[in-house]
């Protein structure tokens, strides 16, 4: 980031205190400690997607009420304003705080040491236990139990299972009777253990782990004060939450807490005047706003923050999917697959046109049976972030939309991945086509075009300019075009927003193609036909086919609207 004079963008800085130490950017989100404090719940859970500041607003937690807390890291803030509130629990509490974000194992052993790893890491921040004039013996050897490494001393934790399931319990009761006070226990991405052990085949004994975890720390546990969970799914308590009394759940649905989680577009019309980037706000919001938390509209913070650092850097920086690249989106894929066993395609293609659907939306899952049903993937998209709600539900039906962009994006670029792969298997089909474009059959490659489209998700995205939208039918042909190996294509060549042309060459048999693809606005043909052939006699796109050697040219303009197309050819002998 260039030297401006201005506070650093705290791209991937979780640490409240480092934040504010070290000349960060900080949007004020330390009322959440207040209305946390007034809401109160013994447990408390917060779902929201992947990168909307959970992390941070937990590394705040601890830092306010941690035993021996910075008054000063918090001047000037919100939640220095309530004196009586500071004064009775800043710096007051014991505090556990866990992380379970890399608890990520090929397997259930290695994903235990990792729980093992995180816990002892933890009670090793705690070791002036073991010299407490408060403690027994007894007690003073169980808690060295906790932070014991492996023989190797390679710093492997060597607890049993039967320890770590007790381990954050047994803690709790030793801090408590150290300080004479009750714990607050902080557990952030509570669920990532269990979603990779959906993913890797170790669910069961997984989820009977952080249950006996739970029900050590949550519900049987005298010690605590209050604890707080942070994660994307809200699992459903019968799998491991069970007995577990009420915990206050605060889900993207609940109006309660709703702006603490991403940035209101207040906060982000603040930040872009901070950095003279008033200019870029109708830009930023088009791709990164849209999402629905409660009753509060909010932005993606990753995403505003990575594109402003870039804007500094390069004001003629474009958008880009910085949300996507920080993790997998397998349940989009997932999503797709369903398209015809309980997924219809026209709602997938409302949805990319940014028309809502209503769907039957379930809070309470289970990550082994995520993808059971296409029910259950609706609930999925809707919790992760990748679809959001519009207006007011009614019961439990929601009325969903994607919310802006990037996560559009994100969806037309898994559509053409399948269809790329499901072009790949038919090669009698994709040799009948490309026969048809060499042999200038433009009825046929009219037919045969008009089918591929037909099998696809049709992507009608109507908050784009028509360029943009070309870019559809241009990936359709270029996802099929480039499985003729000894074909060689050329494409990209970028005209604003769209792309100018294709251009393909047979060497052997000195054939060329120009192909250029247009949208037809109203299924207007004719006159998209007759701009195509235009641009290609204009930008003269046949002169690289002719110092190729090729002594026949095929222009084809192809005018696509919906699942239709229509092909028109003109021929020509270079000589």
């Amino acid at each position: 980031m260039k030297n401006t004079g201005m506070d650093k963008l705290p791209i991937g800085i979780e640490n409240f205190a480092e934040l504010r130490t070290e000349g960060f950017y900080y949007i004020d989100k330390t009322a959440l400690i207040r209305d946390l404090l007034y809401a109160w719940g013994k447990v408390n859970l917060f779902t929201r997607p992947r990168r909307f500041g959970k992390s941070l607003n937990m590394s705040m937690l601890k830092t306010f009420f941690e035993i021996g807390c910075d008054s000063s890291l918090f001047e000037g803030l919100e939640i220095s304003g309530e004196t009586e509130l500071c004064e009775r629990y800043m710096g007051k509490y014991p505090v556990i705080f866990i992380s379970l974000k890399n608890v990520d194992c090929a397997d259930y052993e290695g994903a235990r040491m990792a729980l093992s790893a995180i816990i002892g890491s933890e009670a090793q921040r705690f070791q002036f236990l073991l010299e407490s004039q408060r403690l027994s013996e007894p007690e003073k050897a169980m808690f060295q139990k906790l932070i014991d490494v492996s023989p190797d001393h390679q710093n492997f934790f060597n607890m049993t299972e039967n320890i770590l399931r007790e381990s954050l319990g047994v803690l709790t009761r030793l801090l408590e009777k150290h300080y004479s006070q009750k714990v607050i226990l902080l557990i952030d991405e509570y669920d990532v253990p269990l979603a990779r052990a959906s993913e890797r085949g170790y669910y069961k004994p997984m989820a009977d782990l952080i249950r006996g975890l739970f029900n050590q720390d949550l519900k049987t546990n005298d010690s605590l004060y209050f604890a707080v969970l942070t994660g994307c799914l809200r699992i459903a308590e019968e799998s491991i939450f069970t007995g577990l009394n009420n915990p206050k759940n605060f889900s993207i649905t609940n109006v309660r807490l709703d702006e603490y989680f991403g940035f209101t577009d207040r906060e982000v019309r603040e930040m872009l005047q901070y950095y003279n980037l008033e200019e870029k706000y109708e830009l930023i919001k088009e791709w990164y706003d849209g999402y629905r938390f409660g009753n509060e509209d909010v932005y993606c913070p990753w995403d505003v923050m990575n594109y402003c650092d870039e804007l500094i850097e390069n004001p003629g920086a474009k958008p880009q999917d910085y949300w996507s690249n920080t993790s997998g989106n397998q349940v989009v894929r997932a999503f797709i697959e369903k398209i015809d066993d309980g997924l219809t395609r026209g709602d997938m293609e409302a949805l990319i046109a940014g028309e809502t659907v209503e769907k039957e939306i379930h809070m309470d899952l289970t990550y082994d049976h995520l993808y059971d049903s296409a029910e259950n993937i609706w609930s999925v998209l809707f919790t992760t972030g990748y679809l959001t709600q519009r207006g007011n539900p009614d019961g439990d039906r929601y009325l969903l939309t994607i919310p802006n962009r990037e996560i559009r994006r994100i969806f037309t670029r898994q559509i053409m991945e399948m269809f790329r792969e499901n072009v790949k298997k038919d090669g009698a089909r994709l040799n009948d086509f490309c026969n048809a474009l060499k042999n200038g059959n433009a009825p046929e490659v009219e037919r045969q075009f008009t089918a591929y489209l037909s099998d696809t998700v049709s992507i009608r995205d109507t908050f784009v300019k028509k360029p943009t939208k070309e870019n559809f039918y241009h990936g359709i042909l270029m996802g099929i075009l480039g499985f003729k190996g000894s074909w060689k294509i050329s494409s990209n060549r970028e005209s604003g927003d769209g792309y100018s042309d294709i251009l393909a060459e047979i060497e052997n048999e000195e054939i060329g193609m120009v192909i250029e693809v247009k949208h037809a606005e109203k299924a207007d043909y004719d006159k998209v036909i007759l701009e195509a052939f235009r641009q290609i006699e204009r930008e003269r796109y046949e002169e690289a086919l002719i110092r190729d050697g090729c002594s026949t040219i095929y222009k084809y303009a192809i005018a696509c609207y919906k699942k239709r197309c229509r092909v028109s050819l003109k021929t020509e002998k270079s000589f």
